[in-house]
């Protein structure tokens, strides 16, 4: 099976329904030695085309990865980026606002941790969790400090939409490029990933009591991601539906993703220019005169 990043795109302007969505495709790999064989090609793919994006030094990349707990957002990007240098790429989880975030607007802080230019900057959750969890936990906006004429439920999550859409489109006429993937568990996948995490001591750490509550909204989580991923999708700065019951396919499908949106940069090495090769040529000879160092 050949991965078509389309496949997975959410249209502009298309309600979105996630019953519809499947949760697990034809693995795009037949056995465990052809998926690291894949991957292996994809992250090297990657690796290079991360180095000409850093020295091309005209865009910035951000990846955004929402899903419900135990949906393989830790695994997929350290396993897709595995190949790429930490020092043009960045990681960034958010947690509860702190109280100066909470003094500022919803995308105040996020905004803060933007990649730079030549960069790849990763929300492992985001922004976005201002028009999911809050949505689910309404009550969370009275601890926002925001004016009582913004607390109208039937328009402040139509207003946040559009904040973020024209926030993403101001980022994309200034040369960043977002992509993001939304990874879709299954309900019954998670419940076999939680007593994973109870049944195996070395995850025991990822799993906590909070992981189940969370768990009795699943319908209104899902409602949440229906309304925030169609009205957020757009071309610019699409959202994937990766099919997450199958953390190795839904790493090879992110990582096609991804590749797919730098090479439509069409980057390349700085040239250089009559002047420079000039100033490199008179650097050359210089070394070339010096004593060769002795060998220690």
């Amino acid at each position: 099976m050949k991965i078509k990043p389309k496949d997975f795109q959410v249209q502009e302007g298309k309600k979105l329904d996630l019953a519809k969505w499947p949760t697990q495709i034809k693995t795009v790999y037949k056995s465990k030695s052809k998926y690291k064989k894949y991957l292996k090609a994809q992250v090297e793919e990657l690796s290079e085309l991360q180095r000409i994006h850093y020295a091309s030094n005209h865009y910035s990349v951000l990846l955004i990865f929402q899903a419900m707990d135990a949906a393989g957002k830790d695994g997929a990007i350290r396993h897709v980026m595995s190949g790429v240098n930490p020092q043009g790429c960045q990681v960034f989880s958010f947690k509860h606002p702190t109280p100066e975030e909470l003094e500022h607007d919803f995308l105040w802080r996020s905004t803060r941790d933007l990649p730079e230019r030549g960069r790849i900057g990763i929300f492992n959750r985001s922004y976005y969790e201002e028009v999911l969890i809050v949505r689910v936990h309404p009550e969370i906006l009275q601890g926002e400090g925001l004016p009582d004429g913004v607390l109208n439920e039937k328009t402040v999550w139509r207003e946040r939409y559009r904040s973020i859409v024209d926030m993403e489109n101001h980022l994309y006429r200034n040369g960043t490029r977002i992509i993001k993937f939304f990874l879709h568990l299954s309900k019954e996948e998670q419940r076999k990933r939680f007593l994973d995490r109870i049944d195996e001591p070395e995850k025991n750490w990822k799993f906590s009591l909070n992981d189940m509550v969370e768990r009795g909204y699943w319908e209104q989580y899902m409602q949440a991601y229906e309304s925030c991923l169609s009205a957020t999708s757009t071309e610019h700065a699409p959202w994937y539906v990766v099919p997450a019951d199958d953390k190795k396919n839904a790493r090879l499908i992110i990582s096609e993703i991804i590749l797919d949106t730098f090479k439509s940069l069409n980057m390349s090495y700085p040239e250089v220019d009559a002047a420079r090769l000039q100033e490199l040529a008179s650097i050359r000879q210089q070394l070339m005169l010096e004593a060769p160092c002795p060998k220690p």
